[in-house]
């Protein structure tokens, strides 16, 4: 897969929250980071499967949009930067997630990821969640 292909499937697994098309893109030993989110990283394509099935099962509800803002390459042409916004809807809360995402990417399959998210946006998200829940 080529990079552009890669980043719109990563995007579309996202917004089917769908763990199984998102671990396809990654290699068998891959490792997928949170720098800023203060989880413990995913190590290997089948945990990020398990991971992304545990957490996107949780969440009650779904992406609206994922919208890339932009795509960078870097010099080491393994490495591409890619910004992005995540809209959802939650308990009547339009909340935009703004992230970036480092992906390594070697023989078209994702080797590493550092997923960088902001977490003041991602705290709105629980919190609106959490009051479907408890109401």
């Amino acid at each position: 897969m080529s990079i552009e292909e890669i980043v719109t499937a990563y995007h579309a697994a996202m917004l089917h929250k769908s763990a199984d098309e998102l671990a396809d893109l990654y290699a068998e030993d891959a490792l997928h980071e949170f720098p800023f989110g203060g989880l413990a990283p995913f190590k290997g394509r089948e945990e990020i499967r398990a991971a992304y099935r545990a957490m996107w099962g949780a969440l009650p509800f779904k992406p609206d949009e994922v919208r890339r803002v932009s795509l960078h390459q870097a010099t080491d042409p393994e490495v591409v930067l890619v910004e992005q916004d995540t809209f959802v809807t939650v308990a009547g809360q339009s909340i935009t997630v703004p992230g970036l995402l480092v992906l390594r990417i070697r023989d078209g399959r994702i080797v590493h990821t550092r997923d960088y998210m902001d977490t003041g946006a991602v705290t709105q998200v629980r919190a609106a969640a959490a009051s479907l829940t408890a109401g």
